[in-house]
């Protein structure tokens, strides 16, 4: 299919979408499933009329994203890849039930997920990362590389450079990294399903837990040369640190109730620490401060404060709590 006809009818398809209940959605192969009732809707658009290859997953919390959602389904209607199916998620509050939606009812043989407000500059994304699956078989997810956009604001090149797993120089070579992430990664289908999918009952950590339990089946994670996306983070003060303290706020109830989960996630490339106790991750804690005011990273010090601040008022509220339930 011609690519300006199939942007044209994906545009069509996506406004007059007829979205179905998340909830009608079976996930027979989920590992960890929240069962919380969900009111998420999905959406699914196949490319073409040939056999599916691909099957393309997006969560959104509102299927829009201030117009970042338009944007990336235009640069997907544009892909060079034929064969291909789009699945979005609509309003699920869990971003891993979300997935797993999509993937249950993913009919291609290659699963790749995008973040709402991901871009993709180049077009032959989709088939660079097919062909890196198709001639590697012990690779289990395969992700891009985020780098800084030319028309990036100010605030946000900053942010990008100071925050670390933000954005990196993209590698020249297949590279076994934890970079690997969901605004731009692929897996094969049936291997996801076979490790069990997203974990549905975490907030935060779905990345590192997805990543770990391709490695516990036997898989490599690795970077693509030659696959750019972008991810950017939010573009001004309130929202970025209103996301650190967010952050803070979910990893200190991962770290309060699935510790299990609680896997390191380094900004470098290669082998690394699975986890450290919690001991080490307190005392870390300062120390990253006081690193990021030698080096005058404002922007990664102050969301540093508020991420603190986040979990604190998380660890408070639950001691709060607790005393109220006992007494």
């Amino acid at each position: 299919m011609e690519k300006n006809k199939r942007l044209q009818d994906l545009e069509v398809s996506f406004k007059s979408a007829s979205w179905q209940p998340v909830a009608d959605v079976e996930r027979p192969f989920v590992r960890y499933p929240n069962k919380e009732a969900s009111s998420g809707k999905v959406w699914r658009h196949s490319s073409d009329d040939g056999d599916i290859n691909l099957s393309v997953v997006i969560p959104t919390s509102d299927a829009h994203r201030g117009g970042y959602l338009l944007k990336l389904l235009s640069q997907i209607g544009c892909q060079d890849l034929s064969g291909f199916e789009l699945i979005v998620v609509r309003g699920d509050s869990r971003q891993g039930r979300a997935i797993n939606t999509g993937a249950a009812l993913a009919q291609g043989i290659y699963l790749l997920t995008l973040d709402d407000d991901t871009s993709l500059p180049n077009p032959e994304t989709f088939s660079k990362l097919i062909a890196i699956m198709e001639a590697h078989p012990k690779i289990g997810i395969a992700g891009g590389n985020n780098v800084i956009p030319s028309d990036a604001s100010t605030f946000v090149r900053r942010a990008m450079r100071e925050i670390p797993r933000r954005s990196w120089t993209p590698v020249k070579e297949i590279t076994d990294s934890d970079l690997a992430e969901h605004p731009c990664m692929i897996m094969r289908t049936a291997e996801f399903k076979s490790i069990g999918g997203e974990n549905e009952l975490i907030p935060r950590g779905l990345d590192p837990y997805l990543r770990q339990a391709f490695r516990d089946a036997g898989f490599r994670i690795v970077l693509v040369p030659g696959v750019i996306y972008h991810h950017l983070p939010p573009d001004g003060w309130h929202k970025l640190l209103k996301q650190f303290f967010r952050n803070g706020r979910q990893a200190a109830y991962a770290n309060r109730y699935y510790p299990q989960w609680v896997i390191e996630t380094p900004s470098k490339h290669g082998a690394f620490v699975l986890r450290r106790p919690l001991w080490q991750r307190i005392l870390r804690y300062p120390l990253r401060l006081l690193s990021a005011l030698a080096t005058g990273h404002w922007v990664w010090l102050i969301s540093q404060i508020f991420y603190g601040a986040g979990s604190l008022f998380f660890w408070i509220t639950n001691i709060r709590r607790s005393h109220i339930n006992q007494g």
